[in-house]
């Protein structure tokens, strides 16, 4: 049985391990390929570490997701920080307000099949993923 849905709220650097192991544990529950489930987690850490370092807390939502026939999993990520003033600058590979590589969220939007992502200066940021089974 899958389950439908999962929240965690993230605010260490352990909750960015522990995260990318349940999402690891939710995804394979959908029999994603060992090769997907790496991607899937690499995505979610990269995501999370950005929520915990520049947020300093949010929430993490998976999902089970389900489009023309499809299944996969929807990963949400949600925080009240300081929002990304240049959306377009910040999925620029090596682009970085921290002096890390800036290939976080370039990263995690090739890895996934689908990646949304709405945000506001003083507002915060969500981001959205979802990976599809592959038949």
């Amino acid at each position: 049985m899958v389950d439908t849905d999962l929240r965690m709220t993230v605010a260490t650097d352990s909750d960015i391990v522990t995260t990318r192991s349940e999402g690891r544990r939710f995804a394979s529950a959908l029999n994603f390929t060992s090769s997907d489930l790496t991607v899937i987690a690499t995505a979610i850490s990269e995501i999370v570490r950005n929520v915990v370092s520049y947020a300093g807390r949010g929430e993490v939502f998976m999902r089970l997701a389900e489009k023309d026939g499809l299944r996969g999993v929807e990963i949400v990520t949600r925080d009240e920080g300081p929002g990304i003033g240049d959306l377009d600058l910040a999925l620029q590979d090596g682009y970085s307000t921290s002096g890390s590589l800036g290939l976080g969220l370039p990263g995690a939007r090739r890895l996934m099949d689908e990646f949304e992502i709405d945000s506001e200066v003083g507002r915060g940021t969500v981001v959205t993923m979802r990976m599809w089974t592959r038949k």
